[in-house]
């Protein structure tokens, strides 16, 4: 298997879950007299299994993740890298609407304390750079063997 088939059960998975656990919510209590729509006991093992399921492919996921080298940097440390790069560009993208929303109208006049142009080149930057190394990770999910 794939990592990015893995990721894609994962993902699959988190969802099955999530309706099971809606399903089981709407059968635990029934009003007297009455019997469930479906039985809890097998949803609570369709639950039980999906969760040992998802378990076992985050471990996975992770080891594969920590093993695998992508010029000289693992997976995980790509990951890593990726999330900071996303709320780099988040707080960027925040400073810098914040900047130009203050600096416009009113009678009080404000003028911005930053440069929002080099500010929106780094942005801008980062946001490159971040495509880079997502294309690098989603490349390597496709090629790497999930380590089972």
């Amino acid at each position: 298997m794939k990592l990015a088939e893995a990721l894609q059960e994962r993902a699959d998975l988190v969802v099955k879950i999530n309706q099971i656990k809606a399903r089981l919510a709407n059968c635990v209590l029934v009003q007297e007299g009455e019997e469930p729509l479906e039985n809890p006991q097998e949803l609570k093992s369709a639950l039980d299994n999906a969760l040992e399921r998802l378990e076992f492919l985050i471990e996975r996921i992770n080891l594969t993740n920590a093993a695998t080298m992508i010029d000289g940097t693992s997976l995980t440390q790509l990951i890593a890298h990726k999330d900071v790069l996303n709320l780099k560009i988040k707080h960027y993208s925040e400073i810098i609407n914040e900047a130009n929303f203050r600096a416009r109208g009113g009678e009080i006049k404000f003028k911005p304390t930053i440069d929002i142009s080099a500010w929106q080149k780094q942005k801008d930057d980062l946001s490159k750079e971040l495509r880079l190394v997502d294309n690098k990770l989603q490349q390597s999910n496709w090629t790497v063997d999930l380590i089972e």
